[in-house]
Order: C-alpha cells, then structure tokens, then sequence
C-alpha cells in the first residue's frame, strides 16, 4: 500500500493534463503536438519508463498488428455500404496539410505521447503496485478518461469515447505486456489512427456516391 500515493499521483496528472491543463493553454494542432509530446517524456522520465523500443518481438508483433489493421481498413473499403459510412467522418486536422497530420501529428502528437505516458510508465507501475491483471484495468481505464475533453471538442459521445479507448488501451496494454516493448502497441496505435485518417479520404475518393431519387 505504500505505492498508492504514487499511483495516485500518476494516474492524476496524465488526466489533468489531456482534459485541462493542455485545453487550457488554447494551442493550435502543431501546439499540441508539441506540447504532448513534451509533456510525454518529461511524465515518462519522472516514473522511470522502460519503452524498450528496439525489441525484434516487439516490432514483430506490431507490424502483425499492424497488416491486421490495415487488411481490415481494406475490407471495410472494399464494402459498398461502409465505404459510404466512412466518408462521412469528419477530418480530425483540419489547420493543417493531410500529409503533415498523418506523419507528423498522429505519429508524435497521439502515438508517441501516449505510448510514453501509459505503456511506457503508467502500466508498469500500476503492474508492480497491484499486479497485472488490476494493473491492466485501471491503466485501461485511465486512457479511456483520457480521451474525456478531446470527445467533448469533437462533438462525440464521452461515455461511448471512453469505453471504446478504454478497450483500445486494454489490447496495447496487452502487447506491451507480451513483448515486453512500447513498440508493437506503437504500431497498431499508429496502424490504427493513420487507418482512421486515410480510409475517409480515401472513401471520398474513390467512393461512388448514392444518386438521388
């Protein structure tokens, strides 16, 4: 129990930071992916992350991981009736170029930032403190909370967000766990949002929309 203070300390700071400390300072797209990704590595630094980036069992299981997703992104796109679903999302970088949203903000502002916060510092200590099954739940659950004031400002649904990133949280707890590496969550994390951006615009695209009667 003498872990609980600490725990507490961690699990609160990533929360008062995405819901509002960050939405606070009123900064723009490449604002926020600045000041995540900073945010990120001091908060990793502070509660001794062990990302283990260049792990072989890590990439291979992230770049599986990742040809899942993306075959599944096809399929979906393959599909007349989701397809047409699809295209109406809404951009998510509208400030700025898709190539620049894509490569740069997905990749350091989303996945970097929240592998480093959660996968690499959170769930581990959450594992030593409680253990791993306890450890996965809550660390499940504080990324779902963290996604509370991004749902707000995109006009989503909270409780429907925070389940859903919760869910995703528990699976990239999962491969970390598994291989011991940030890296495959890394990958499916990015596999998975870069997914999200590409499939609407290509859905668009290529999409035939439905005539009129």
């Amino acid at each position: 129990m003498s872990r609980v203070p600490e725990v507490a300390v961690a699990v609160g700071i990533p929360l008062a930071w995405s819901n509002w400390l960050l939405p606070g300072l009123g900064l723009g797209v490449r604002g926020r992916t600045a000041a995540n990704a900073g945010f990120a590595t001091a908060y990793a630094l502070v509660f001794d992350d062990d990302p283990n980036w260049f792990s072989a069992r890590g990439f291979r299981y992230g770049i599986v991981s990742a040809a899942l997703v993306a075959a599944g992104y096809g399929v979906a796109l393959a599909i007349p009736p989701v397809r047409e679903g699809l295209r109406e999302f809404a951009d998510r970088g509208p400030e700025v170029s898709d190539a620049e949203w894509i490569a740069v903000h997905i990749p350091i502002g989303t996945v970097y930032s929240e592998e480093m916060v959660f996968r690499a510092a959170l769930d581990p200590l959450l594992d030593n403190a409680f253990g791993s099954r306890a450890g996965s739940l809550l660390g499940a659950l504080t990324f779902g909370l963290w996604h509370i004031h991004p749902a707000r400002a995109a006009g989503e649904s909270v409780p429907a967000t925070v389940a859903a990133t919760a869910a995703g949280g528990f699976v990239l707890g999962w491969l970390r766990r598994r291989t011991g590496s940030v890296t495959a969550p890394a990958l499916l994390h990015f596999a998975t949002n870069a997914g999200g951006a590409i499939a609407p615009r290509l859905a668009r695209l290529f999409g035939t929309p439905r005539t009129q009667a």
